[in-house]
Formats: C-alpha cells, structure tokens, sequence
C-alpha cells in the first residue's frame, strides 16, 4: 500500500474519529451533564474517571492529529514534515496541559492575548501584500480569508472574556458570558476560511484546464 492510500485511510479515521467523539458523543454527554449532578454524574458511562468521557474529550484532538498526518501523506509531504507535525502537535497539547495544571495566570493570560492581536495584524498585513501581488488574477479566495480572520479574532476576545470571568474577582459572584457567541463567530470564521480553500481550489482546477488546451 502506496503513501497515499495510507493517508487518505488515516485521514477517513481521524474524521470519523473526530465526528462520532466530537459530535455524537458531545451531545450525549451534555445531555447527560445538563440534567445530572457531577456525583449524578460519575455514576454514568460518563463519569469523569471512566473510559468514556476521556475519550470523548480527546477525539477532536486526536482525530485532527490523526487527519493531519494523512493529509500530509496523501499531498506528498516529507516524512521529516509528518514528524515535525505529529510530534510538535502533541508537544503543544502535552505543553499546553502542564501549563494549566499551574492554575490561572493573569499576566501569561494578558501576555496570550497581546500576541494573538500582534499575529493578526501581521497576518493582515502579510494579506494585503498577497492580495496586491495577484495582479489583476481573482482576489475572492484571498478576501473571503479575511471575513475568516476577523470572526477568529472576535471569537477569540469573547473567549478571553468568557474564560477569565470565573477567576476575576469583580465577577466571582457572576455567571459566566453566554459561549453562544463564541459558536457564532467560529462557525463563521471556519465558514469563511473553508469557503476560500475552496474557491482557490475550484480556481487552481479551472487554470489546470485552461492550460491543457
């Protein structure tokens, strides 16, 4: 079996993976979790020091890892590439764990958000050099990019809000901000940003036809 079959088979598992964990197991799970206490809880499949819910809880994580080396595999990539990927991917998860388990930390949580807004900016910028460089080509794929990057970067802030309300003090007798919408803004940036793959590759497909007549 060739490389590329390989990674089309894992990249099939990690969405699978990804949408029975992510999808259908988060809807049974929140059902359960809306209606039960957590010692409720812990007496269900569900319970938090059970097989079950890691699993859940790990599946979009995983599945992208394990979708993320198949595409790299199918598309041609390196095996130097796929290892760096897989291998920096579970460092940041690995990383990103241990730092929490710290507890909150205002000034790391500041210093996150100053870079996220630095990022994005550079991303703009680096944007309008690319969409200047089209020359006359079509600019919709690289301006639907932009719809995308700013639904992130609003989502972004609410879940800043949203995360850090429970550990200000002003707000410990507060309920937390609605995360409805952070959905919103994601969906929409997600959206947006496949929405451009897209059209790039319906465009890359139509010049490819093109230049065989």
């Amino acid at each position: 079996m060739n490389r590329r079959k390989i990674g089309l088979i894992l990249f099939w598992v990690g969405v699978i993976w990804a949408v029975i964990g992510g999808v259908v197991g988060g809807a049974s799970a929140s059902s359960v979790m809306n209606s039960l206490t957590m010692a409720e809880l812990n007496q269900t499949v569900w319970a938090m020091d059970g097989v079950l819910f890691p699993l859940y809880g790990l599946s979009p994580i995983l599945g992208a890892l394990i979708a993320g080396i198949g595409v790299l595999l199918y598309s041609g990539a390196k095996g130097l590439t796929v290892w760096v990927f897989g291998i920096g991917v579970v460092l940041a998860v690995v990383l990103a764990v241990m730092v929490t388990e710290m507890g909150y930390f205002p000034p790391l949580f500041g210093i996150g958000g100053a870079l996220i807004l630095l990022f994005f900016f550079g991303i703009f910028w680096l944007w309008a050099k690319e969409r200047m460089a089209l020359n006359g080509a079509s600019t919709s794929a690289v301006d639907l990019k932009l719809f995308g990057y700013v639904f992130m970067l609003i989502a972004a802030w609410f879940t800043c809000g949203i995360g850090s309300q429970p550990f200000l003090k002003s707000f410990e007798n507060e309920s937390p901000g609605n995360p409805m919408t952070v959905m919103i803004f994601l969906v929409l940036g997600w959206f947006f940003l496949f929405l451009s793959h897209f059209i790039s590759r319906k465009q890359q497909a139509l010049k490819g036809s093109i230049r065989r007549y």
